[in-house]
């Protein structure tokens, strides 16, 4: 306990002070988030503040690098997209070479014998398990990047998600990826104070494309429970919240008209997320990222404790977590349509 304690202070300090110093190079260098579009901002606002928590996280793993060296292909992969990202928020990079960048990164997790298992054993089981293991670290990247819309959502999502993760993992005695967890949580936290309410910095695609794909590659590198549907449960309740406004969103831009392919979708830039929602319902922002805040630590709950379940057990904490968020969705739906909205 000592050791993780000094682990996270550590991490904590240097995100936290990092961070004053990205956001000087950013403004240096004129890597401005300028307001324009359906950006919700009137100012314009430092850019680098994933290079300040992906520093910090690292800064962790090098003073940690046995206890964290399984999980170093799913750190490499991050890193990948993080440079990316970065490249993206001076530069932006079209849609098709950030979904090769993200099947690349998703490619060097798969290839360590880091993926989805639990499928027959066979030529088809395998491939089946590399497509959904692709699918499941582009899809949560993507939904993490998505839920970065509102100041500090994804980053205090990100504290809620690796608290989940690491509780579960201590609790396991998977001390190494527990380890990774933590530095993540104390990352995020450390920037929080900078990023939250009249935000100071943005995390940029390079921060949440590093947490999304950091966040996704933890839940394939944990054992999470003996049970297939558990093991499957448990990542799906923690990072629950993206993973339906993802879904909601796509079920909605379609439903619209708004986009009609895979592309058309990952281009599309609009004020339809689930916290934009909320907001169109009459939450202000800090109010609606407390309540999805709520959202997510309600599943997490679920997620600890199922970790020690049966099968049908799991099922059920889905069911419940699906019947809770698809509520959520009609209330949305409903409650525009009696304002008038589309």
């Amino acid at each position: 306990m000592v050791k993780d304690i000094s682990l996270f202070l550590a991490v904590f300090i240097a995100s936290y002070g990092l961070t004053f110093f990205f956001r000087k190079m950013s403004m240096m260098f004129g890597v401005m988030d300028r307001p324009e579009g359906h950006k919700a901002h009137s100012e314009p606002v430092p850019l680098l503040g994933g290079a300040a928590v992906y520093t910090a996280v690292i800064a962790g793993v090098v003073l940690n690098v046995r206890e964290a060296a399984n999980f170093l292909p799913v750190i490499y992969g991050a890193t990948l997209l993080m440079l990316a990202g970065l490249v993206d928020d001076v530069k932006q990079l079209s849609v098709r070479v950030r979904l090769v960048i993200q099947l690349i990164a998703s490619g060097i997790v798969i290839y360590s014998g880091i993926r989805i298992t639990f499928l027959p054993t066979g030529a088809v089981g395998n491939l089946a398990e590399i497509i959904i293991t692709l699918i499941w670290l582009v899809g949560v990247t993507n939904a993490y990047n998505y839920l970065d819309g509102l100041n500090g959502l994804a980053t205090g999502s990100c504290v809620i998600n690796s608290f989940f993760f690491y509780a579960i993992l201590k609790g396991t005695s998977q001390t190494g990826l527990g380890s990774v967890a933590l530095m993540l949580l104390a990352a995020s936290l450390g920037f929080l104070p900078h990023n939250f309410k009249k935000a100071k910095i943005f995390l940029g695609d390079s921060g949440s494309n590093f947490l999304g794909f950091m966040l996704a590659g933890m839940a394939l590198a944990g054992t999470w429970a003996q049970d297939n549907i558990v093991k499957i449960s448990i990542p799906i309740l923690i990072l629950g919240v993206p993973i339906f406004d993802m879904i909601f969103t796509t079920i909605m831009r379609v439903s619209e008209k708004k986009v009609k392919t895979v592309m058309e979708w990952m281009r599309y830039c609009g004020r339809d997320h689930f916290h934009h929602y909320l907001m169109s319902l009459g939450f202000h922002a800090p109010g609606a990222v407390f309540f999805i805040w709520a959202l997510t630590v309600s599943l997490g709950l679920s997620a600890v404790m199922v970790s020690d379940d049966a099968a049908w057990e799991g099922i059920l904490a889905l069911l419940q977590a699906s019947i809770l968020l698809t509520i959520a969705g009609i209330l949305i739906v409903v409650g525009r349509r009696h304002n008038g909205q589309r």
